[in-house]
């Protein structure tokens, strides 16, 4: 087992002070007057920006929704935890005065960052849903004596989460945990669970990873499964509340992720860097905010990952009808009384086209005017969920299926 993540820790923690050092210097240097600044101390700025900014965070960072727009109306929005496990949190974005809503459950991955990455997409549904969010916990921060957590933890998780919500809600996967919510689905409609979701909408979600294989699909599929529980997996680190946790570090994710585009990554920081020594403050703060969420990173519990890569993209157990979950065979085919939506992007390089609507022909049980296929054309992975497309393609017509299928 490698201690890797110790050390990392340790480096961290010794260049702490370096770190705040710049980032205090850097408040007094913004006193300066904006002209003068901008002509003397542009540069030293940008430096002291860059040293300030040089670690990572292991703590969420925050939705940041106070307010959204229904209908003609501003409503305030407030954060209220309905249910939790030491794992994660059923977050609910509750209105003020609002009028009633389909109620929705966004399944958040667990995948590197937190949830906090589908901020905008929380805030786009919230104009016509009553939004839930899986708010997963940082392994980090969970003490050993809370137990394991792997792929079957995380389906039991959405059926109570689901539980909690009540009748009729709508559950929206996104990317990886796709597969858990099918089988969420699947196991509620066996058991006919009176809190069975509504709709099942699955977008770039890898439910059949045979099928056009991308990179990462390959990559997980090159190696033995011991490899990866060999270089991949480490202990929390001796300073944390979750020390001697098996995980996959995030900042390991991280790297990989980086690694992927670095020239992109390179130039955005050079960018910045130029934008500060400018005074161009505004295409600063663009740059500082994406960059501020795409650090914070969450480390995986070990089992977790591993099953994942595992039974989803080296056995494809899902698709082959062996997917288990509590001793039990998981049955798409038993779903029914639901509608199923899929989404995919056509530029899609994590997971492919064909992978999600792989879907549609495993739920046998959902007549046909129940489902709906939408390939959105010209979006990449995170298009299918963020940015224009998703706001004014993809979404309307997800509103209007959670709508009359409601």
């Amino acid at each position: 087992m490698s201690m890797m993540y110790q050390a990392y820790q340790n480096h961290m923690d010794l260049t702490s002070p370096w770190r705040t050092g710049a980032a205090a210097a850097l408040r007094y240097l913004n006193l300066v007057p904006q002209g003068v600044s901008d002509r003397l101390f542009g540069r030293l700025a940008a430096s002291l920006e860059l040293i300030s900014r040089s670690s990572l965070t292991y703590h969420r960072p925050a939705y940041g929704i106070d307010r959204v727009l229904v209908g003609n109306r501003e409503l305030e929005v407030t954060e209220e935890v309905t249910f939790a496990t030491p794992f994660g949190s059923l977050l609910h974005f509750k209105k003020e005065n609002a009028p009633e809503q389909p109620r929705l459950l966004l399944v958040a991955p667990m995948s590197g960052h937190f949830a906090t990455l589908l901020r905008a997409t929380v805030k786009t549904l919230l104009q016509d849903h009553d939004v839930y969010i899986t708010d997963w916990h940082n392994p980090r921060d969970i003490p050993l004596h809370a137990g394991r957590f792997g792929l079957e933890d995380y389906t039991d998780h959405l059926i109570t989460f689901l539980d909690k919500i009540g009748p009729r809600a709508h559950m929206v996967a996104i990317c990886q945990p796709s597969v858990s919510a099918l089988a969420a689905a699947a196991v509620m409609s066996e058991d006919n669970h009176p809190a069975r979701p509504a709709t099942l909408t699955l977008m770039a979600g890898p439910i059949d990873t045979r099928i056009q294989p991308t990179k990462v699909n390959e990559f997980a599929k090159s190696k033995p499964i011991n490899w990866f529980e060999k270089n991949l997996i480490n202990y929390v680190p001796v300073q944390c509340k979750g020390a001697f946790r098996k995980v996959y570090p995030g900042f390991v994710q991280l790297t990989a992720f980086v690694s992927m585009n670095l020239e992109r990554h390179v130039k955005q920081h050079i960018d910045l860097a130029n934008h500060l020594a400018r005074g161009e403050k505004e295409k600063a703060a663009i740059i500082k905010t994406f960059y501020d969420e795409y650090f914070a990173v969450m480390d995986l519990p070990a089992e977790f990952y591993i099953e994942t890569v595992r039974d989803v993209f080296q056995e494809h157990l899902l698709p082959q009808g062996k997917l288990m979950h509590r001793g039990r065979p998981v049955s798409p085919a038993a779903i029914r009384r639901m509608g199923l939506m899929t989404v995919e992007g056509e530029k899609d390089d994590i997971c492919s086209i064909g992978q999600t609507l792989a879907a549609q022909d495993l739920c046998t049980g959902v007549r046909a005017y129940r489902k709906v296929h939408h390939m959105q054309a010209g979006v990449g992975h995170y298009g299918v969920f963020s940015g224009k497309r998703w706001n004014n393609e993809i979404y309307p017509l997800l509103r209007d299926f959670v709508h009359v299928n409601s």
